[in-house]
């Protein structure tokens, strides 16, 4: 055992005298840092484009402008163009068809070729009367008289002739008039003691009939109403189930 250990201190010695002779070699590393990779990056040099290259460019780039002619009549509000182009459309996107009377009337009775409808049916209209004229504002008064061939009144119209003709009286008073007479009738008529629906006369009278004007306001007989003329039957018609 004590052989063994001088061994091993004698082998320990010699490496110790090995490593710290002055003659040995010595090596140095100096550390080197890593490698970087950096990103590099080329750019191409704009080429100048020439001034005939460049006036082209601009020429296809303008396009023309489609000038559409709405000064007379503008686009339906809501919809897509006056007309469809096509035949088969959807028929919100473009205004409804108007038709004449005649034509509305003609394909009603093509219809009823379709349905197997009698033709002899009634036709029913909706009348939308356009009161407007040539003034921006309103529609003047007017007073008219008309005769319907299905009155809505029961009651016939108190009609007053207004003749000096004893012959025209009586004849207004077998047609149906509930006064008649001449200048005598007219402080009557301002006492509130006479009234009528309608006035009537006759143009030979017409001038005496001025102090009514106020009172009668456009009751007043005008040949433009209708309640002036020679014809006292033919008015008596008129008024009596006029409205």
């Amino acid at each position: 055992m004590a052989g063994c250990t001088r061994t091993v201190l004698k082998v320990l010695a010699g490496c110790r005298r090995q490593l710290l002779r002055a003659g040995a070699p010595t090596y140095t590393v100096a550390s080197q840092p890593a490698p970087r990779n950096l990103p590099v990056r080329t750019f191409a040099a704009v080429k100048s484009l020439k001034k005939g290259k460049k006036e082209e460019t601009e020429k296809e780039v303008k396009k023309p402008k489609v000038v559409i002619d709405d000064k007379d009549r503008h686009k339906p509000y809501g919809k897509t163009a006056w007309t469809p182009v096509d035949d088969v459309y959807i028929m919100r996107y473009y205004p409804r068809t108007i038709y004449d009377a005649g034509e509305a009337i003609d394909m009603l009775k093509n219809f009823q070729m379709l349905d197997f409808t009698p033709h002899t049916q009634p036709v029913y209209t909706d009348l939308r009367l356009n009161m407007k004229l040539e003034k921006k504002k309103k529609v003047d008064p007017f007073v008219s008289t008309i005769h319907l061939p299905h009155p809505f009144k029961t009651e016939m119209n108190k009609v007053l002739v207004f003749t000096e003709d004893a012959d025209e009286a009586k004849e207004a008073q077998e047609n149906g008039a509930a006064f008649a007479g001449g200048v005598e009738l007219i402080q009557p008529i301002l006492d509130d003691e006479i009234s009528a629906d309608f006035y009537v006369a006759v143009p030979d009278i017409l001038q005496k009939l001025l102090p009514l004007k106020n009172k009668l306001r456009k009751k007043f007989p005008k040949s433009k109403r209708g309640s002036v003329g020679i014809h006292i039957p033919k008015m008596l018609q008129l008024f009596k189930t006029g409205s």
